[in-house]
């Protein structure tokens, strides 16, 4: 299954979530990526829509692939594999690091305010495609800590081995293509780009909008 944009992702991820409609829920969507998509999906089920910041732990010396990821709490997901292998002074490094990048976009991106309080609410995580599964990992963990009634995990692409290893730690998950030989988020896409922070601005701008707030 192919989508030719994230907005287009976004209205077929939408649909296969409009049971939760009445659960009154909440989506948060993790930035970049996952902003249009969640978007849609918010706008389909008249839910509440935030952002929720996780950053990846990237490798040193390949930034584009990590062994974890940390939640604006400081919830950490370490992949089990790379737990023992990798020098605890350089994890701590990396993890404070990403800590300064997290504050940078609780700033930008929801000009310094909290997130949408979860506890007891049904969380809807949602993600433009979800790899290794390390930031959802990381926002799940955050969700947990703070008290989430139900958290529903949602994107319209993802590794069939992280979908099952998710569906041991959250309540539902929403994943509506799961190629076998996944190897990529972006084969996906017709139109992949890098998300900036001004469009997840636009976008955000355009939820409020939507709901009629200032």
């Amino acid at each position: 299954m192919r989508f030719k944009d994230r907005k287009d992702a976004g209205r077929h991820l939408a649909q296969a979530l409009l049971p939760y409609r009445d659960e009154n829920p909440l989506v948060l969507a993790i930035p970049r990526g996952g902003t249009e998509v969640g978007f849609e999906v918010a706008k389909a089920l008249n839910a509440d829509f935030d952002l929720l910041i996780a950053r990846k732990l990237p490798f040193p010396d390949n930034p584009e692939s990590g062994f974890g990821a940390i939640a604006e709490d400081g919830s950490i997901y370490i992949i089990p594999y790379y737990a023992d292998l990798l020098d605890p002074d350089l994890i701590e490094s990396i993890v404070e690091y990403q800590k300064g990048e997290i504050e940078r976009r609780i700033r930008t991106l929801r000009g310094g305010r909290p997130v949408t309080p979860v506890r007891g609410r049904t969380v809807i995580l949602v993600d433009d495609g979800i790899a290794m599964g390390s930031t959802m990992h990381a926002a799940i963990a955050f969700c947990k800590h703070q008290g989430a009634g139900k958290i529903v995990v949602a994107a319209p692409v993802g590794s069939p081995r992280v979908k099952r290893e998710l569906e041991e730690i959250v309540d539902d998950v929403v994943i509506l293509s799961t190629p076998p030989w996944f190897r990529a988020v972006a084969e996906a896409y017709e139109n992949w780009y890098d998300v900036s922070d001004e469009e997840v601005l636009d976008i955000m701008r355009r939820w409020r909008e939507f709901r009629g707030s200032d």
